[in-house]
């Protein structure tokens, strides 16, 4: 055995597979040669890649402009001696590392969970006997046999299965579990029909089966799915990419002030040292120190309300993508849907009924034609109940205060049926014992039990299964009064097809007496003379609150796409019933579908164009979900992603927001995500959005709030060395301005609530800029009028002799109160604080009475006059800055009033 390149195990014979991999179904590898494969082929454990270094990791927290500017500015408050403000910003950039490291280590754990997934032990054959051993110990050609509740150690193909069935939901989304067979399938099956493997991490839900190990560790799927994973690109954030654009510029734009500032004064015939300093307050009061907090705190706040909405943000700018999301591509089994099958038609006696309820809760009423039934139901859709009760293995159970199925999901849906029915499951079971019973099997294709209690003693045989099994068998059917009829099979056929072009998965029913004697049933007694009792249709519905939720993203114009391992019909039905593609087919009609094996003959471009023109994708395998994911992003879209299975972590993870489900998502789901929904709830979504709208509203709003002020002090600086006069404030009172102002005034826009219309506007352009021109030009509005403020009244107090101290902290009130009354001004970025309301943040209030009393302090305390240079001024000279301050309040409100007339 040179290699164990097998392209495809599922299309080779069961004994050529065992030849191929020199091993013999019957007694196994032996001792010897199972420690030879164990050398060669290493653990059956998924291998974590080596990661970076716990210190670089930490560095790599420094790399980005924003804090290039900060510790600029540390630096600079380090050279004047400033050692309280140096430690603030210093601290700042030291928080904001720490926060990113901690994000980023818990991040990187998902291929760990992976490798937990598979931590289990297995029974096998070895040297002809069973022995259990750890999974990891499992090599290609070990015998594994499988039973009911075990998690599949490995990647096998199967040559044994009794009625075996294994839910696959967490690797291809199949809702239900697959029934399992040995014949070899097609070269070109996918992998959710490869009903002849079983896959390492799935779990068997029923029955019994035997495989040969073909792949183990990295080379099964989930290992694949694990190369997928740490390939995945960890893309920046809109706003981290927004912000650091951003920054970059600033960064170049104050070089080149200071530059010019130095180069100005020197020309001028001042001293180097003189201008070096000039140069350096220019610098300090254009950083934005606060800017990197207002970030972090903005987005924190964001975390705190989401966590309040049972979503948890595991990135901090995780928040604000939400809000920027243009495209949300959804699993549809347990995100859109409840994962728990329920009967919704049923066909009985000649007639359609509808049921309601949701899930495996027994609560639920029948209807035809829109009219509900009161009890007694017709014997024909009482009988079909039955049916589905009594010819069933699994059992219906309340556990903290949920229910809950055990056994095949398909049963339980029967199981719920009959209760809504008004059945009771024990008295029925009581008063039909079951004496025998033929159990499913592929071939088949149907399931029988007999029982007890039938007439006069005879015994009842009731059988379920396809539609073309069963109804081969049947001669007469029940109709609705319980009467006998001939079997109209084109009418029967219809119904069936009916059902099923609804997404539904139908069974059909039916039974027979028997006078057997002995208690035992065999194929030939159900081989003919059945009378037909009708079809149950069933489906994993649809959340009733995920309706409204794709509504409202609509709405908000985020597109929602659906991208499932399940069936296409079944993915179409369910997008219908929710809404998703409606502009594919009209308002009744289901959308249009691509499945994986459509996806496989796509070139990029190709691939590209029906991402963007397609809603639901169909039996989709991992990478094709992680390939649409990429060529969403190829057009520029912002992609949201959602999902709980192991099949979704690498789309999870390429997705600028990847959000998992938190009660049925797997470990996998969760640490490749950005944020986990703690209700599973896909309506949690939409809050989201919201929220991560409101939260990149209120970063713009600091930002336009910010900026002025920076933008004045270096104005100011750079005029007073134009113009030859003092420096109308220094380093130390720049810093003073820039930290109080950040942290008492622009801070309180954070809390900021959302506004009316946040849900009404479509998806910022990803391709905008952080600030369009409307803004841009607000900011260069307030700059300006800072700067002729500011400058006119430091150089009149100049001129009527007041000494330098008076003059500059005069210049330091009228930054602060302009930033004070432009504050309001920055609530609503389109209306007046006087129509949003006063006292909706009261934080607002709050921060701007603390500023005032501690400009009060700056001004009047000897410590403060001291330790800033400042002195006391006159009631006269707060009366002129507050009148300034107040006109620039108008003069800003006036502008947004003319623009608004002009969109309307």
């Amino acid at each position: 055995m040179e290699t164990l390149l097998c392209k495809h195990w599922h299309h080779c014979r069961s004994g050529d597979v065992a030849q191929f991999l020199d091993t013999d179904p019957e007694r196994g590898l032996s001792v010897f040669e199972v420690k030879h494969r164990q050398e060669k082929f290493g653990p059956n454990t998924v291998t974590v890649k080596k990661r970076t270094g716990p210190f670089m990791r930490f560095l790599k927290q420094f790399h980005q402009p924003l804090v290039y500017i900060l510790l600029a500015a540390g630096g600079t408050t380090a050279l004047l001696r400033e050692w309280v403000d140096s430690s603030v910003i210093l601290g700042v950039v030291l928080v904001n590392a720490v926060i990113g490291y901690i994000q980023e280590d818990k991040a990187e754990r998902a291929i760990e969970s992976l490798k937990n997934l598979m931590a289990t032990s297995s029974t096998v054959l070895r040297d002809g006997k069973h022995v259990t051993v750890p999974s990891a110990e499992l090599v290609p050609g070990d015998v594994v046999l499988l039973q009911s509740g075990d998690k599949v150690p490995a990647d096998l193909r199967l040559h044994i299965s009794r009625e075996l069935r294994i839910d696959e939901s967490a690797l291809t989304g199949e809702s239900v579990p697959v029934e399992k067979t040995e014949a070899e399938l097609p070269p070109e099956t996918i992998l959710a029909d490869r009903k002849n493997m079983a896959y390492g991490g799935t779990l068997v839900a029923y029955g019994q089966g035997r495989g040969i190990v073909v792949a183990t560790g990295d080379k099964t799927e989930t290992g694949r799915i694990s190369e997928l994973v740490a390939g995945a690109a960890d893309l920046s954030t809109p706003l981290t990419k927004k912000i650091a654009r951003f920054s970059t510029i600033l960064l170049w734009a104050i070089l080149v002030l200071a530059g010019l500032t130095f180069g100005v004064g020197l020309w001028r015939g001042e001293s180097a040292v003189d201008m070096f300093m000039a140069a350096v307050a220019l610098a300090v009061g254009a950083i934005p120190e606060g800017l990197p907090a207002a970030v972090t705190i903005t987005l924190a706040i964001g975390v705190s309300r989401m966590a309040r909405k049972r979503a948890i943000i595991r990135k901090l700018p995780a928040v604000e993508t939400l809000g920027s999301t243009t495209v949300i591509c959804s699993d549809k089994t347990g995100t859109l849907t409840e994962n728990q099958m329920t009967v919704r038609r049923i066909y009985a006696g000649g007639e359609f009924y509808s049921v309601s309820g949701v899930g495996y809760t027994p609560e639920g009423s029948f209807s035809i034609a829109e009219k509900d039934l009161q009890a007694p139901l017709p014997e024909a859709l009482a009988e079909c109940l039955r049916a589905g009760l009594l010819c069933n293995d699994a059992r219906l159970l309340r556990e903290d205060e949920a229910w809950k199925i055990q056994g095949d999901p398909t049963e339980g849906a029967l199981i719920v049926a009959a209760a809504k029915g008004g059945m009771d499951v024990e008295e029925t079971v009581d008063a039909f014992p079951r004496l025998d019973s033929i159990p499913f099997e592929s071939e088949r294709q149907y399931m029988a039990t007999l029982h007890g209690g039938g007439q006069e003693g005879a015994g009842i045989v009731y059988l379920k299964g396809a539609v073309e099994k069963i109804l081969t068998k049947c001669e007469r059917f029940l109709d609705t009064g319980g009467g006998l009829q001939p079997v109209d099979r084109p009418a029967v056929h219809r119904a069936a097809e009916d059902m099923a072009a609804g997404g539904l998965r139908v069974l059909a029913l039916a039974r027979k007496e028997t006078t057997a004697e002995s208690g035992r049933i065999g194929q030939d007694d159900v081989s003919s003379g059945l009378t037909f009792l009708g079809f149950q249709g069933m489906i994993d519905p649809p959340r009733p609150e995920a309706l409204e939720a794709v509504r409202l993203c609509r709405a908000a114009g985020i597109e929602v796409k659906m991208i499932t391992g399940d069936h296409a019909l079944t993915a179409a039905t369910i997008a219908r019933q929710i809404g998703i593609g409606r502009a594919d087919g009209g308002e009744g009609a289901a959308p249009a579908a691509l499945t994986g094996q459509d996806l496989a003959h796509l070139g990029d471009d190709e691939m590209i164009r029906a991402a963007a023109e397609v809603s639901v994708f169909a039996r989709v395998a991992p990478e094709q979900k992680l390939r649409l994911v990429e060529a969403l992003q190829a057009r520029g879209q912002i992609v949201a992603m959602t999902g709980d299975g192991v099949n979704d972590a690498p789309a999870l993870k390429q997705a600028d927001i990847g959000v998992a489900m938190g009660i049925t998502g797997t470990d996998v789901a969760k640490e490749a995500a950005d944020m986990v929904l703690t209700d599973d709830n896909f309506a949690s979504i939409t809050r989201a959005v919201e929220e991560g709208r409101r939260v990149f509203d209120n970063l713009v709003k600091f930002i336009i709030w910010t900026l002025p002020t920076n933008g004045g002090e270096g104005l100011v600086i750079l005029a007073a060395i134009l113009t030859g006069t003092t420096l109308p404030i220094l380093p130390v009172q720049i810093l003073w301005i820039n930290m109080t102002t950040a942290v008492l005034l622009g801070l309180m826009l954070a809390f900021e609530p959302q506004e009316k219309d946040v849900m009404e506007r479509p998806p910022r352009d990803p391709r905008a800029p952080l600030l369009d021109k409307v803004m841009i030009g607000r900011i260069l509005l307030v700059t300006i009028l800072m700067l002729g403020a500011v400058f006119s009244l430091f150089l009149r107090q100049k001129g009527q002799g007041y000494p330098i101290e008076v003059a500059r902290t005069v210049a330091v009130n009228q930054f602060v109160m302009i930033e004070l009354f432009y504050l309001f001004n920055c609530r609503s970025l389109t209306r007046s604080a006087f129509r949003i309301g006063f006292f909706i943040n009261p934080w607002v209030l709050v921060g701007s009475a603390m500023m005032v009393v501690l400009q009060l302090l700056f001004t009047y305390t000897p410590v403060m006059n001291r330790l800033f240079q400042t002195a006391p001024v006159s009631v006269r000279d707060w009366g002129i800055i507050l009148l300034i301050s107040y006109g620039v309040y108008l003069a800003i409100g006036l502008e947004k009033m003319v623009r608004n007339r002009k969109k309307s």
